[in-house]
């Protein structure tokens, strides 16, 4: 079984997502947004079933301010999947388990 969700910062960003061999999701999140805290446990249910293909990471805007706005995250939650260094997806806005399966499939399966 996957760990819970790990933490980025801007400061690791390149080095843990960039540079990753493996395609990384981002989930671009703030404490005072309502459908983040939604989305949360859907993201650490995909994290646990599916680990093994995609890494999951997390990254709070207000904390880290520079990488969002590097990628023009301007709503959240923004989740962003990268493959070799680039930015391959971006789901805006809070789905249900069902729908964001369906957007990550090409990354999952």
């Amino acid at each position: 079984m996957g760990e819970k969700m790990k933490a980025v910062t801007d400061a690791e960003f390149d080095q843990t997502v960039l540079k990753s061999d493996k395609p990384v999701l981002v989930d671009f999140w703030a404490e005072w947004c309502g459908p983040c805290r939604q989305v949360s446990p859907i993201l650490e249910e995909l994290n646990q079933d599916h680990s093994d293909k995609l890494t999951f990471l997390k990254m709070n805007v207000d904390e880290n301010p520079v990488t969002p706005s590097n990628y023009r995250v301007t709503g959240i939650p923004t989740i962003n999947v990268y493959v070799n260094g680039e930015l391959a997806k971006s789901i805006v806005g809070a789905k249900p388990k069902a729908a964001l399966l369906k957007e990550l499939a090409d990354f999952t399966s």
